[in-house]
């Protein structure tokens, strides 16, 4: 029972301590001048994610590799389905010309990079199929070329200080705010490590369909967050990039130091999944020319979200 209590006081850790992060971090920034939209960019880019990358870092470390991987894919078809399909069905969304033709053709990439580099036994006929620690440099490279990407479009992105705090606290309080933050994350993402493994262990649930689903899920509220109030603020094409950027982060970034601390083991398994991710990038560009040009309608965000329920009800069955 402890353990499942732990589980969600570590949901609420992660949250918080990605707030915390957030909130120290972007405080330093303007203390150093640097601009709003700039941390942006960067910090509040980095801080919806942190949940993610720490689960990952701890699921590394313990040999959970199941968790860190099925983090990261169900956490990207959850930002798309679950987060986009919700906000959607509530608010349209529209998306500027670069996000349609630049990021979310990006994130494609990012899933096919991915496919490519975790399926040595289908491409190269290995024994086994992973991602190695060369293949987590490839991932950084690319990850990279994004944030260069990122910055040379910045002065033409308006809007993207709307998810910077205006607070701008002193050196102690920031400095403490940034101690919470990695203090709460650390914590949180142990914690949740080790309900999930107890949750597959009790209910005869493999790690996998607990990472794709309960973790994955979990660990996107940042991501749910910043695009609701970005949907309630009619800053859409924020709030579509935030989910589009994050799932790039995910792969490039996360799963890159994932695999540089440790090679992930990658199940064939998996590329069922990968497909998945494929397909919601796919359906997401492809929405982006029905009905309103370059929005989200009502209806696309309904069909984003039962996408979303058979997703999920395909794992619970098979596993």
């Amino acid at each position: 029972m402890l353990v499942y209590i732990l589980f969600i006081i570590g949901l609420i850790f992660l949250i918080k301590g990605a707030d915390f992060l957030v909130d120290g971090a972007s405080s330093i920034a303007r203390r150093l001048n640097i601009s709003d939209l700039a941390i942006g960019l960067t910090v509040v880019a980095f801080g919806t994610s942190t949940p993610e990358l720490f689960v990952n870092i701890v699921a590394s470390i313990k040999g959970n590799t199941d968790i860190a991987i099925g983090n990261v894919i169900g956490s990207n078809i959850a930002n798309v389905f679950l987060i986009l399909g919700l906000s959607s069905s509530i608010y349209q969304f529209a998306g500027t010309k670069g996000t349609v033709w630049k990021e979310i053709p990006f994130s494609l990439l990012a899933a096919i990079v991915l496919f490519i580099t975790a399926n040595d036994q289908l491409l190269d006929g290995a024994q086994t199929s992973a991602l190695t620690r060369v293949d987590g440099l490839v991932l950084l490279s690319f990850f990279i070329i994004f944030i260069y990407y990122t910055f040379s479009i910045a002065a033409r992105i308006d809007g993207m200080d709307a998810h910077v705090s205006a607070k701008q606290s002193g050196w102690l309080r920031s400095s403490l705010y940034i101690i919470l933050g990695l203090a709460g994350l650390t914590l949180g993402g142990k914690w949740i490590v080790d309900g999930a493994v107890a949750l597959a262990t009790q209910f005869g649930m493999s790690e996998a369909l607990v990472g794709l689903t309960i973790v994955a899920v979990g660990t996107s509220l940042p991501e749910l967050a910043t695009s609701a109030v970005a949907a309630y603020k009619r800053n859409a094409d924020i709030a579509v990039g935030n989910v589009v950027g994050s799932n790039i982060f995910n792969i490039f970034f996360v799963l890159g130091i994932s695999a540089g601390i440790k090679p992930l083991p990658f199940q064939p398994g998996y590329n069922l999944d990968m497909g998945v991710v494929v397909v919601s990038s796919l359906l997401l560009f492809l929405f982006m020319f029905t009905g309103k040009k370059r929005s989200l309608d009502r209806w696309e965000g309904v069909i984003l979200l039962i996408c979303y329920g058979g997703f999920v009800a395909y794992h619970v069955f098979t596993d």
